[in-house]
């Protein structure tokens, strides 16, 4: 992967979360923490998957150490790892067994985004992709008491990404140029 600066990979996962995620509405419960400034971008500037591994650690414990009204939600950004997505999603298993192993099941999960992310099922050029493609590999790490608190007031949440899916379906190739910049190589 390319090198980039910390203060670049930050505006750009900040670019991608107002135009994308929250501009497409894709996540309709990001804007109010992005607003209010309650969403942390951590970059990991290692080149070592046991390095990430150890600072998705200490985020978790941030989170646990920080009210949600002050942090709501960590991005742990890995700009320098995870070129391929197939080892990328490998890799969401050590962090989901790291969720399990300090005992953080059912606190905390964990949204995937990636350049290349292809879900289950679909080819790579399948629009629906788009809905969790990202500018680097993300590891979103997600309050479920959060989650839980806003989902019992959002009309029809199971719809949600077939919502996104009809979204991202219908953009033009000009929309999708400009707000997927990252992905034209």
């Amino acid at each position: 992967m390319s090198k980039v600066s910390k203060p670049d990979a930050i505006q750009q996962v900040q670019q991608w979360l107002e135009d994308v995620v929250i501009g497409l509405n894709l996540c309709p419960f990001a804007a109010k923490p992005n607003r209010n400034k309650q969403i942390k971008i951590h970059v990991c500037e290692s080149t070592a998957e046991e390095q990430l591994l150890e600072e998705i650690y200490r985020e978790i414990q941030l989170l646990d150490e920080t009210p949600a009204e002050e942090l709501e939600t960590t991005l742990v950004v890995a700009p320098y790892l995870f070129s391929e997505f197939d080892d990328y999603n490998q890799f969401l298993d050590l962090v989901d067994g790291l969720i399990i192993q300090t005992g953080k099941e059912g606190t905390y999960q964990v949204a995937s985004f990636h350049p290349d992310y292809c879900f289950y099922g679909t080819d790579p050029d399948d629009a629906e992709n788009l809905t969790n493609r990202s500018p680097f590999p993300i590891f979103h790490l997600i309050r479920e008491a959060s989650m839980e608190k806003v989902l019992k007031h959002y009309p029809d949440p199971e719809g949600i990404p077939e919502r996104n899916i009809d979204c991202v379906e219908n953009l033009s190739p000009e929309q999708v140029k400009k707000l997927f910049p990252f992905l034209i190589k």
